[in-house]
């Protein structure tokens, strides 16, 4: 492992992991006062049955609550609105809980109410340019799916949809959870499709974080325990007639690395491009991911072979595919060459069982390529193993149309 090269780590949230620990919610939120706002999905928690045991808790510890629902990717004007409708009513704390969209709101929503000012003063990109100051609400994360990692991370993902549309970042570290609470057994009633979606999401970032140029000692010892992880529990998960304890939990565990990774060491070729594709069409944020991933695997390692055959990402994705035993693997290769193959091949597997869609059942077609690839040139291209040319980018929307 190579030490020569400064790195950091930013800060993390206090974790809680394990089943049942989202019992242990009412007693954290009275550590920081009376007054919650609670920001939730739009039906996941009623039909789970954890609402009702929520309220009654909160009740019983004589805190009162307000609720914001977010129904699908969040939108500054969402966000703006809380803060506006929330901002005179002395919240003490926000929690949220839910999926990736649940996290990013909340966090967004913590980050302006004690300052009252719109989100697209600090969204990078296409905001003002304002830089953010903090201090940001306490907000504590209580994830119920498996795939973004936005418990662990300081951005809030806010997008709007259609031709002039955006998907960019709120970013600072105050806005970093003081806990997050990471509960396995919330994942035994997500749907197949849902649990497949994310996944994906998940392992990419697992993997493009490995591989990343800014990847260090830290994150490559926790990437590869959330692969090894990811690799043991998620087809066993989605495919059993049961939901293993042992499989939620590794899946769980998985999500939440690959958000610890990401926020340290930043992402890859198939995130530069996720972002415009969920900015422009109704493409789920998993769905894109997975859907590029192997090609994107593909198209990096044959540029590295050209670029840098000393590069440690080649020794990475040969790693990862170590993990491996594809039908056919040709003969002719050498052993890093056949556990590349390993990988690709097992990669292109997943996704044709999975049943992830391409992008033209999105309304993608060859005409929108020049603005997607225009798009794509975010800090995630930066810490992409290999240097990508725009036909390099184009490449990889085409093999998956």
């Amino acid at each position: 492992m190579e030490f020569s090269s400064c790195f950091e780590l930013a800060r993390l949230p206090r974790l809680l992991f394990g089943n049942g620990q989202f019992i242990h919610l009412p007693a954290l939120i009275t550590r920081f006062g009376s007054r919650v706002l609670l920001v939730t999905g739009d039906r996941f928690l009623e039909a789970s049955g954890h609402w009702e045991w929520l309220v009654h808790a909160l009740k019983q510890q004589s805190v009162t609550w307000v609720r914001v629902k977010v129904a699908d990717e969040p939108t500054p004007e969402l966000v703006d609105g809380a803060v506006a409708q929330y901002r005179s009513e002395a919240i003490d704390l926000v929690v949220g809980i839910g999926g990736g969209s649940v996290l990013d709101a909340a966090k967004a929503i913590a980050g302006l109410l004690p300052h009252g000012n719109s989100v697209m003063d600090h969204l990078e990109v296409v905001g003002n340019d304002i830089p953010y100051q903090g201090p940001a609400t306490a907000f504590i994360a209580v994830p119920t799916t498996a795939g973004t990692g936005s418990e662990a991370t300081k951005n809030a993902v806010l997008s709007r949809r259609g031709e002039n549309g955006f998907k960019r970042s709120f970013r600072h570290d105050a806005l970093v959870a003081h806990t997050a609470i990471v509960d396995p057994q919330f994942l035994r009633d997500a749907p197949r499709e849902l649990m497949a979606a994310q996944g994906m999401d998940a392992f990419t970032q697992l993997l493009e974080s490995y591989v990343s140029r800014r990847a260090n000692p830290i994150t490559d010892a926790l990437a590869w325990s959330g692969i090894e992880a990811f690799v043991e529990g998620f087809f066993p998960l989605i495919e059993g007639d049961f939901r293993a304890d042992e499989d939620l939990a590794r899946v769980a565990y998985a999500s939440l690395i690959s958000g610890i990774c990401l926020a340290q060491a930043g992402l890859g070729s198939v995130h530069g491009l996720a972002a415009p594709l969920g900015a422009r069409y109704p493409i789920p944020h998993g769905v894109a991911c997975g859907t590029l991933l192997a090609e994107a695997v593909d198209i990096n390692i044959r540029l590295l072979q050209q670029q840098d055959q000393q590069s440690p990402a080649l020794s990475k994705y040969a790693r990862v595919g170590s993990l491996f035993r594809p039908d056919f693997i040709p003969v002719n290769l050498n052993e890093q060459q056949r556990q590349h193959e390993a990988l690709i091949a097992t990669l292109r597997r997943w996704i044709e069982s999975l049943n992830i869609q391409r992008l033209s059942e999105f309304g993608i077609r060859e005409a929108h390529v020049p603005t997607l690839v225009a798009e794509s040139w975010s800090g995630n291209m930066r810490s992409n193993p290999a240097e990508m040319a725009a036909d390099d980018v184009a490449e990889l929307i085409r093999r998956r149309l």
